[in-house]
């Protein structure tokens, strides 16, 4: 019979894998927090070479981020930072022993010998920051995602305008020497001597393109102006002239007019039809030889055109990009600032919201090295002054931010005495059907103003010296009425259906 008393050795219970795929810990580096920290208060110029790369919300440890925090106070100051000014400066902040008192400084500063590898650990610091700011904004985009109250179009866009908020607060561009720069200013010379003093994309009109060079490059350009002005008539007579005439590249996002509309201005504009007949469809037969004749031009340019409603910035800028690189988009033209958001980022007021949109338009610019043109609306003040000068724009009539003014590196104004009932200058100029460009700020250049003809029934600006400004239509080259028609039927070689005549009865 068995003993059951007897002493047996017990079992080892068998070992379990722990699961660490739910307790991922935040990307950290306390060990290179301290030695940051510690090479800052034994070398004077170290905060000099990170303060750009480093904030205090970069450090993992809440106490690591009090200790920087004081650094800077004493760097901004103008005070040394040792030791005793480290702790001096958190005891008057109230935080001395929130960190673990003095002895916490005093170990901090005997972990490292010198700052010589202070870049690179404050460039580790840097990388885990971001990742552990990437891992918030996936956890919100997750948690979203799975919430079906939370519409998906809205999410997307704040979660390109979070991650925008993100790129933008983690971008830095390092100087460098002069030499490549040089190289670079010299080839721009070069072919500004080439192309008569036209540096960058053309505008069409001779007199702008004198004092401006040419759209710019990185340029933020505004297209101000009151209602009625004729703000994106302006806008589309210069997206004609450089996709027509100069086929240049050119990309149109049109916040206030569906595409089709956008198009009749421009069949307007290039075939001296009146707006108000193309949007009837009473054209005489001039009006269809007109059409024949002209519409052609329009076809295979390179304009692409978006009227997407409610554009936000972060939309437009992967739309940007991908224009730039599929189709060599030369020039940016928006129509217009304020219909503008940016959904993804809370601010306090639209004065705050407008500012970052102008912001990030001129940083797009730069980023894709391209101008862009965007249209703006000024306020009612112009409105209340009176006389000729009272009625001309000023820069602190520009709507909703001073920061339009700040970010813009040229405001333009379209303006237009005529509407205001004044039809000569101070010089006695006749100013019927006229309407002055006034250049109110030019970073790169002059300033002044530039006078050109205005057509409003066919949305065109145009040379004063213009003499094809209105052609008649007798002039108009003969040819079967309602010849071939865009699309399909152009390509195929397909007659348009002939209009009616002009009593209704049969077609001529």
């Amino acid at each position: 019979m068995p003993d059951n008393n007897k002493n047996t050795r017990p079992r080892k219970k068998a070992q379990v894998p722990i699961d660490t795929s739910y307790g991922h810990l935040q990307p950290q580096a306390t060990d290179i927090e301290k030695a940051v920290l510690g090479a800052l208060m034994i070398d004077k110029d170290a905060f000099t070479v990170i303060s750009e790369t480093i904030r205090p919300e970069t450090f993992y440890e809440p106490r690591n981020q009090k200790i920087y925090r004081a650094i800077q106070t004493l760097n901004m100051e103008e005070k040394p930072v040792d030791i005793m000014t480290v702790t001096e400066e958190l005891k008057h902040e109230g935080t001395l022993e929130d960190i673990g008192g003095p002895g916490y400084i005093v170990e901090l500063s005997g972990l490292v010998a010198s700052s010589a590898s202070i870049v690179y650990h404050a460039h580790i610091l840097q990388q885990k920051f971001l990742a552990r700011q990437l891992i918030q904004f996936a956890s919100m985009i997750e948690t979203d995602a799975f919430d079906e109250t939370v519409d998906v179009d809205d999410l997307m866009q704040r979660a390109e305008g979070k991650l925008f908020e993100i790129s933008q607060k983690n971008m830095s561009k390092d100087y460098q020497q002069i030499d490549p720069i040089l190289i670079q200013a010299h080839d721009i010379l070069v072919s500004a001597s080439n192309t008569k003093g036209l540096t960058g994309v053309p505008s069409g009109y001779q007199e702008l393109d004198r004092i401006t060079a040419g759209w710019q490059p990185s340029d933020l350009v505004i297209i101000a102006g009151r209602p009625a002005m004729g703000k994106t008539s302006f806008a589309l007579s210069i997206a004609k002239n450089i996709a027509v005439d100069y086929r240049e590249p050119v990309a149109f996002f049109s916040l206030e007019m569906n595409s089709v509309q956008l198009v009749n201005r421009l069949i307007s504009n290039v075939c001296t039809i009146s707006g108000s007949k193309i949007l009837s469809g009473d054209l005489t037969r001039d009006d269809w030889e007109r059409f024949d004749k002209n519409v052609r031009k329009l076809q295979g340019a390179p304009l692409y055109v978006d009227d997407t409603p409610g554009l936000s910035v972060f939309e437009l800028r992967t739309k940007a990009r991908r224009l730039v690189r599929e189709h060599q988009v030369k020039i940016i033209m928006i129509d217009y600032l304020q219909l503008m958001n940016a959904n993804g980022m809370r601010f306090n007021s639209r004065q705050e919201e407008v500012s970052t949109i102008s912001r990030s338009l001129k940083g797009l610019a730069k980023e894709l090295n391209i101008p862009i043109l965007a249209l703006s609306q000024l306020n009612r003040t112009v409105e209340q002054r009176e006389g000729i000068d009272g009625k001309r724009p000023q820069l602190s009539d520009l709507r909703e931010s001073g920061a339009i003014e700040q970010d813009a590196d040229m405001v333009l104004f379209v303006h237009r005495p005529e509407y205001y009932h004044i039809y000569a200058d101070e010089h006695g100029a006749d100013l019927h059907g006229m309407a002055q460009i006034i250049i109110a700020k030019h970073r790169k250049g002059a300033t002044g103003d530039v006078l050109l003809k205005f057509q409003g029934e066919f949305t065109r600006f145009s040379d004063p010296n213009d003499d094809d400004f209105t052609r008649p239509a007798s002039d108009a080259a003969e040819g079967p009425v309602g010849g071939e028609i865009l699309g399909s039927r152009m390509n195929e070689g397909g007659p348009l259906p002939p209009p009616p005549s002009p009593d209704g009865g049969a077609p001529f």
